[in-house]
């Protein structure tokens, strides 16, 4: 695949005024001359039971990507909560799958919605959403009183990772709303059928792999070829149970050699060799749900997604299939984390436009959204575990759910997770090229990692765009 001409990011953010929505650019932000938003006005006066100051009579614009939790959960759950109490705000709801295509001429206009699900494959870009000021601090929400519990703040009803994770700059900008928990995803009425066990190895994954490719009976492994981005994760979560957390916080930091350090080669060759041998036919040309229908018809034992695969399935997921996963096997016997180690953040974010008419209400919006009853309910409706502690407590919930739980207790440290394709657009849109070539065998595993150590080191040395760290 050829490589674009490099292009500053403050290039793609002055150009966003001037692209047609087809068009639109991985980056997301307001030209330069924009004139002042209409939400420094002053909100209406604040008190206990509104805490943001929303305004009566004034709307609340919500756009929800329609991707593997629907829609369903925002109309019947989250607004309905959101008008008890404030009946007369107008909650304007919209959906797409295509957030960046969409809503990137509205914040290039001036005139972005309050509240965005900013998620799936062509989620805009949060590095320079939050260089561009287009990002609310969300702390006064962390800071306020739960929906709940007038004394317990937001903050105390919520995992530290979603402050950790969703902090740009110093300010909380970006609510992950569910904890993603990844893994290889199976059917367990497959595996007992034909007697298959679960590997803990990675010898003991590629013989399974091998026995299975013998069978006849259907592919070993597959991913969404379409979207590489479900590849790269099994890859980098490898060389950090290889090599150690620190192998992620290195390309997360931009440090030099990052990509090319020997856990990285290690864990790019052995999914080259899942590229080679045991890739079910066709999968470059396939997106997730292709794949994952897949599945559901028996065509391919296993594939590497995280935990709203079951709800995303349900209409095509047999009733006894029995979805479960399982972690990353241990790799080369002296690995620097333990078999169970686990990529769990949190996921499906949310934001609130600093620019927009009603950011007030935005807030109010996510405050609901983190209550018990909004967070259960939803967990309930799309078989998921949000971050809002204790919330799927007494509910009754699904065997994926239940599986990738139980990962997650067995793994108790041991969690790792990356951060640079948030906030870096370019590097995760070269990531997801340059895997599905590693995949496909269009590179060899170094040619792989000089590409993305490349692309880094343009990164790095591009002063134009805004360095996180962590």
């Amino acid at each position: 695949m050829p490589h674009t001409p490099h292009i500053s990011r403050r290039d793609l953010l002055r150009a966003a005024a001037l692209v047609p929505a087809a068009g639109a650019l991985a980056a997301c932000a307001t030209p330069a001359s924009q004139p002042p938003a209409t939400s420094s006005a002053a909100p209406a006066a604040t008190s206990a039971a509104n805490p943001f100051g929303v305004a009566d009579g004034k709307p609340l614009e919500v756009w929800i990507f329609d991707g593997g939790f629907g829609q369903q959960y925002a109309t019947d759950i989250h607004q309905p909560l959101f008008k008890s109490k404030y009946p007369n705000v107008e909650v304007k709801h919209n959906s797409t799958k295509e957030i960046t295509k969409v809503l990137q001429p509205r914040f290039a206009g001036g005139n972005p919605p309050e509240v965005i699900d900013n998620s799936g494959a062509n989620a805009m870009d949060f590095g320079a959403l939050a260089q561009d000021g287009q990002l609310q601090d969300l702390t006064a929400l962390l800071d306020a009183p739960s929906w709940d519990d007038p004394n317990v703040k937001v903050r105390d009803t919520i995992d530290q990772s979603v402050i950790d994770i969703g902090t740009y700059d110093g300010k909380f900008s970006v609510l992950g709303y569910v904890n993603y928990i990844h893994g290889i995803w199976y059917s367990q009425k497959v595996f007992t059928d034909n007697g298959w066990e679960v590997p803990k190895t990675w010898d003991a994954f590629l013989a399974l792999c091998e026995t299975i490719k013998k069978s006849g009976k259907m592919a070993p492994f597959t991913y969404a070829g379409k979207h590489p981005q479900y590849l790269y994760e099994p890859l980098l979560t490898m060389a950090a149970k290889i090599g150690g957390n620190e192998v992620l916080v290195a390309i997360d930091n931009l440090e030099d050699g990052a990509w090319t350090a020997e856990p990285m080669k290690a864990a790019a060759e052995r999914w080259a060799e899942v590229g080679a041998k045991y890739l079910m036919q066709g999968t470059a040309g396939l997106d997730h749900v292709q794949t994952q229908t897949a599945q559901n018809k028996y065509q391919v034992a296993m594939l590497p997604c995280g935990s709203w695969l079951e709800n995303e399935q349900k209409t095509t997921t047999p009733d006894d299939f029995a979805y479960a996963m399982f972690p990353i096997p241990d790799v080369t016997g002296s690995d620097a984390m333990p078999y169970g180690t686990l990529h769990t953040q949190p996921g499906e974010n949310f934001i609130v436009s600093a620019k927009s008419a009603h950011p007030q209400a935005g807030m109010e919006y996510l405050r609901g959204m983190l209550s018990k009853k909004a967070a259960g309910d939803f967990s309930e409706l799309v078989t998921t575990v949000t971050v809002v502690k204790g919330a799927s407590e007494g509910r009754e919930i699904s065997p994926g759910v239940t599986s990738a739980s139980q990962a997650v207790a067995a793994a108790g440290d041991n969690t790792v997770y990356y951060r640079a394709f948030a906030w870096y657009g370019p590097l995760n849109d070269e990531a997801k090229a340059a895997t599905g070539e590693l995949m496909s065998g269009g590179l060899t595993p170094q040619a792989y990692l000089e590409r993305m150590q490349k692309k880094a080191d343009e990164i790095k040395n591009d002063s134009s765009i805004k360095k996180y760290t962590r």
